[in-house]
């Protein structure tokens, strides 16, 4: 059945600013001249908005081979299951690719997943992805990639904007942003809140009584201010805070994530360009799980995380001299210092806890880097590294009985350091105008997260324990492509990459249930253990294709990734398998019309089947969907839109629990998204299309 959602957003101050010299832009320094070597990725403000959901994890598909651990979106999915990753090395709770918001690392800090309800899409300019590890110059952590966010700038935003939308399964999206400019900066105050009655995760044929709808509700505001200090220095600072909370479709298994973020960032652009950042951020996180019996009657709560507290302290400075017309040097520090602890309440009788377990730890990183490149004619050569010393401190792990007695459990881990050298090397030629060839090597490396090192997790029936013993993951890999741009409006780039992560973490398969476990107690379905194995294997292709032709733009992303497992002692069972949760291939492909202040855009995508679990034994379908929007002026300062995701119903697995009971990621669900304001509001700009 098709569903399809009128929107009718209310636009507030439609008419912008008048022009004035802007001496701010509210950016970091200039991008890298060598990133011409690298697989970067480009989606420009346009295409964010164009969006059919407005949510950014939705927006960074358009990046074929870019995942999260599972299919779901963050409407209905675990929060601890949206880490992202690149190029199908697989991936857990933790992002594998380094995620930054002004140059501000966004994993959590405990965790490492990312919270996509804190970030409302109207406040992103732009967006760079690049594949591949290496990316040291914006700190460790970047395994597989990249992903920067910039902030919208005052040329992509409108004075006073205010928009509302309804939807599905009483879905409603406000949001508002003001922006005051002036000379010498301006400041932007944005707010956003979102809820939804959500759907019934479980598939229909899976269902039984226990089984319910999964309602969200999530808000987030951020103020940001840019000033200039001088002639060639600005000062950036941002606030921000978000609150977000989730059912996961039965009793006891509500989870809430909240946090609030700051930074200062000085940069200069004078003929020694530089750049100061700090910034803090906290987080805390809590979550319920429960056990559904056999004919799914009646959920039982077997964990209630009542509290995750975590903080993230960190700065960088960077330095760039004047080297000469053709070259590039810039080089300087960063320190990364997280904290943070899980607190629990488990072993339920008769309704009630019995036990507690607190665990949790401080992890410490402290890096020079250094990037160069060098452009000669046709040439570009790149060069850069960093050597970071890490520690993993005050660790521990204790386990007490609720009405008192002697601990369970009270363990104290080693503290551990170590010293790590990354770095990666481009060459890029472009022999015609309209031909560019590449070729890059890296290495990259991930320090464990605190929630890998010392936290238990459970899907349904099953159960993962931690492991404090975990060595950091190590990635070598080289990539070489093409880019071809024969005509004005129409480009095509394909690649080819080989990695090898070293050391990969993975929830491998210990045992099966039901029984009683270490590190987790009773489990009724798969017990596993986070371990390091040998080396994930990945190779793959990679295209992108962009074309414009008056009012039609099309852009398309395709990935084809083959990754394998290399594992021997207690995880030999995995050598030779796929890892879990990675498609063999991905593609998504958008077809976009505009006349005038008419616009109208289709997005098709396409997941191969994956596996759910590390033993290849469940096996979740393939999927594509469908999304549509379009929209239509009313007045100078009023749009009638329609936006409408998965227009086709079609079903996207997101998991199997133990007992084979499927969840579903995303139903047919008419977007609960505004217009946004700017592209009433500002149609004189150029209609270039996202680069792709």
């Amino acid at each position: 059945m098709r569903h399809v959602l009128i929107l009718l957003p209310a636009v507030l101050a439609a008419t912008p600013a008048a022009a004035q010299d802007i001496v701010v832009t509210g950016r970091g320094l200039a991008d890298r001249p060598g990133d011409r070597a690298f697989d970067i990725v480009t989606i420009d403000a346009d295409r964010i908005a164009a969006s059919a959901s407005a949510r950014l994890e939705n927006v960074l598909a358009d990046v074929a081979g870019l995942q999260q651990f599972r299919r779901s979106d963050s409407r209905s999915a675990n929060p601890t299951s949206q880490g992202i990753s690149l190029r199908g090395i697989g991936g857990n709770a933790s992002s594998r690719a380094l995620l930054v918001l002004d140059g501000v690392p966004q994993a959590d800090p405990f965790g490492g997943w990312v919270a996509f309800p804190a970030y409302a899409t109207d406040r992103i300019g732009r967006i760079r992805v690049t594949r591949g590890g290496g990316s040291g110059y914006l700190g460790p952590g970047a395994l597989a990639g990249t992903v920067e966010l910039d902030s919208a700038t005052p040329a992509q935003l409108a004075p006073l904007v205010a928009s509302l939308a309804y939807g599905s399964r009483q879905s409603l999206d406000t949001r508002a942003t003001a922006l005051l400019s002036r000379d010498a900066g301006f400041a932007t105050l944005s707010a956003a809140y979102a809820r939804g009655d959500g759907f019934t995760p479980t598939v229909a044929e899976d269902r039984g009584p226990a089984d319910r709808p999964a309602p969200y509700e999530q808000a987030s505001v951020a103020l940001r201010t840019v000033v200039a200090l001088d002639a060639a220095t600005e000062l950036q600072a941002n606030v921000a805070a978000f609150t977000d909370t989730r059912d996961r479709g039965t009793a006891f298994t509500r989870n809430r994530s909240q946090g609030a973020d700051a930074s200062l960032r000085l940069v200069g652009r004078g003929d020694w360009g530089w750049s100061a950042l700090a910034y803090l951020q906290t987080r805390a996180f809590a979550s319920q799980f429960a056990s559904v019996d056999a004919a799914r009657i009646t959920a039982t709560e077997t964990l209630d995380q009542y509290n995750t507290p975590a903080t993230g302290l960190g700065g960088r400075v960077e330095i760039v001299p004047p080297v000469g017309t053709g070259n590039d040097l810039r080089f300087g520090a960063d320190v990364r210092a997280l904290s943070g602890r899980t607190q629990e309440r488990y072993t339920f009788v008769a309704a009630h806890p019995t036990r507690r377990r607190v665990a949790g730890g401080d992890t410490r990183t402290m890096g020079l880097f250094a990037d160069g490149s060098a452009t000669r004619g046709a040439w570009v050569l790149t060069l850069g590294g960093r050597i970071d010393r890490w520690q993993i401190t005050r660790g521990f792990l204790t386990e007490t009985p609720l009405a008192g007695g002697p601990a369970l459990t009270d363990a104290r881990f080693a503290d551990r350091t170590g010293t790590q050298a990354t770095g990666r090397a481009g060459l890029a030629w472009s022999p015609l105008r309209a031909v560019t060839l590449r070729a890059a090597g890296y290495r990259g490396w991930r320090l464990p997260t605190l929630n890998e090192l010392y936290r238990p997790f459970r899907v349904g029936a099953d159960a993962t324990a931690a492991n404090p013993a975990l060595a950091p993951e190590r990635l070598t890999g080289v990539d070489a492509g093409l880019t071809l741009t024969p005509l004005a409006g129409l480009s095509l780039s394909a690649g080819v990459f080989r990695n090898r992560l070293d050391g990969a973490i993975a929830n491998v398969t210990a045992g099966a249930g039901p029984g009683t476990f270490s590190g987790v107690g009773f489990v009724a379905g798969t017990y596993r253990v986070r371990r390091n194995l040998d080396a994930i294997r990945s190779s793959g292709v990679e295209v992108e294709a962009r074309a414009t032709t008056g009012e039609v733009t099309a852009l398309a992303s395709w990935s084809h990734v083959d990754p394998r497992v290399a594992a021997s002692g207690t995880a030999a069972a995995l050598n030779g398998l796929r890892p879990a949760q990675t498609p063999l291939d991905q593609l998504s492909a958008t077809l976009a019309w505009r006349r005038g202040d008419i616009a109208a855009s289709t997005t098709l995508r396409h997941v191969a089947r994956q596996f759910e679990d590390d033993a290849n034994t469940r096996t979740l379908a393939p999927a594509t969907t469908l999304d549509t929007a379009l929209a239509v002026p009313i007045t100078r300062t009023l749009a009638l839109e329609t936006r409408a995701e998965n227009l086709f119903d079609a079903r996207v697995e997101a998991g199997i629990s133990g007992a084979d009971v499927i969840e579903r990621a995303t139903p047919p669900h008419p977007v609960d998204r505004p217009a946004l304001p700017r592209r009433l509001t500002r149609f004189t700009r150029s209609r270039e299309a996202a680069t792709m």
